[in-house]
């Protein structure tokens, strides 16, 4: 097996990964190095948790030389604010033995402070895309020595909407330079980027997407009701040692805010909340106090599904179900990272079997379901969201037969939308019938204003 002395790496660099005690590269790491080393473009493939920051980081450190400029010379474009402080830090700690200048923008901050840092000059520039467009076209940001571009987690960057400030940058940047692309699915959305700005870049897969991490054991509970729900979660708190550190994903802010209360009545001063709400101090603060274990886990939205790297997370709760079924595959993979064992368990009430479905047709495989603990309370009433939601008639869990047999393929086929070309049932709008003596009244009304 290959260490990181394979990669015959600077000893500056090499000192500083082994100080963080790295010695063997993860898969996408060893595949990719020879690749971006070579100076071709290259698209990643690759699922949560796979190393991917290093994947990029190491290489383009390798060839680093000094040059007398002040403008970056590799700009990294992430999605969210906690990745670029997260990649930075990752940036700051590997070339502590190195002349390089990283910096990390992102909206939400005063953008004045931003210009006069990246006045003082930049090496590294790390960024999400609404923020760099910004500065660049204030004119502050330039790209005229920019050799290397960055993309990482792609696919969630056209999902959050930033495919027009994506496709501004690429046209403001010179095309003499290396592209380097991560995604962890291949989107349409991806593939029309693809086409349109990049020729031809190296794939390099790690796993086809939707494949689940395999040292993550992945379990559900039925469950009637979101109240119901945190009844269990609190009910696994309490007996089960193991749950040590706790990311627990809800589907929107407000039911965040509403589980936190309840979970804290029983745990006070155990968790935390993250979520767009909360300032960006606030959001920083609390992912540093759970990685210094200060917290024993964090209630969040899907803002926590991708490209954070907390430590040692011992489970992951979906609380609610996953609206897409990737988010899924990235919430899960918040646990069982670097080869180490996770338990991801989803409560699933049965107006979420649908969704339930989806995922497991995107892994081709069932999930597990636990039996129901007898001494849980099961609560009656249901919160506002809940009251207009009825279970889907035909969607209910079946054995699997043979593998992945009848029952499933069965449920499958039945939620296929085919197109087969017949004529549309639209109704066309009916427009009122035609006036003729009115027209005619006012032909001869504008006929007399002539003369």
């Amino acid at each position: 097996m290959k260490t990181f002395q394979d990669f015959d790496l600077p000893k500056s660099l090499q000192k500083a990964l082994d100080q963080m005690g790295f010695v063997t590269p993860t898969p996408i790491q060893a595949k990719s190095f020879s690749v971006i080393l070579s100076g071709r473009d290259m698209m990643g493939i690759a699922q949560t948790g796979t190393g991917k920051t290093f994947a990029y980081l190491l290489p383009i450190l390798k060839q680093w030389k000094f040059q007398k400029t002040d403008t970056p010379r590799v700009v990294i474009l992430v999605p969210t604010r906690e990745l670029v402080v997260q990649v930075v830090e990752e940036i700051n700690k590997l070339t502590e033995y190195m002349s390089v200048r990283a910096l990390g923008i992102y909206g939400g901050v005063n953008i004045n402070t931003q210009r006069q840092k990246l006045a003082e000059g930049v090496d590294i520039l790390v960024g999400t895309p609404g923020r760099i467009m910004d500065l660049s076209l204030d004119g502050v940001l330039r790209f005229d020595v920019t050799q290397k571009l960055i993309i990482d987690e792609f696919d969630e960057i056209l999902n959050l909407g930033f495919r027009v400030q994506l496709t501004s940058i690429l046209s403001m940047m010179k095309t003499k330079r290396q592209n380097i692309l991560f995604s962890a699915t291949m989107t349409e959305d991806v593939d029309a980027i693809l086409d349109e700005f990049f020729e031809f870049p190296e794939e390099v897969s790690l796993a086809p997407s939707g494949t689940p991490l395999e040292q993550i054991t992945q379990k559900l509970y039925n469950v009637p009701n979101f109240l119901t729900k945190v009844n269990v979660i609190k009910h696994l708190l309490t007996n089960d040692e193991t749950t040590e550190r706790v990311l627990i994903f809800v589907n929107n802010k407000k039911l965040v805010d509403v589980a936190y209360e309840l979970i804290n009545e029983d745990f006070p001063e155990q968790f935390g909340v993250i979520h767009s709400n909360k300032s960006q101090n606030y959001r920083l603060q609390t992912m540093a106090a759970f990685q210094n274990s200060e917290l024993r886990g964090i209630i969040t939205t899907d803002v926590m599904a991708r490209g954070l790297d907390i430590s040692d997370i011992t489970h992951v709760f979906n609380l609610q179900f996953s609206e897409v079924p990737e988010q899924y595959i990235h919430r899960i993979g918040r646990t069982g990272r670097y080869d180490k064992e996770g338990v991801a368990i989803s409560f699933v009430a049965p107006y979420e079997e649908e969704k339930l479905l989806a995922v497991e047709e995107l892994m081709n495989q069932e999930i597990d379901v636990l039996e129901f603990p007898a001494e849980i309370i099961v609560e009656e009433k249901k919160l506002e969201f809940e009251k207009d939601k009825r279970k889907l008639k035909g969607t209910s869990k079946k054995p699997v037969v043979d593998e992945r047999g009848a029952a499933f393929h069965e449920k499958k086929d039945k939620n296929k939308k085919v197109n087969l070309g017949g004529p549309s049932k639209t109704k066309t709008k009916k427009t009122a019938p035609r006036n003729r003596g009115v027209e005619k009244k006012r032909a001869a009304k504008f006929k007399n204003s002539k003369k």
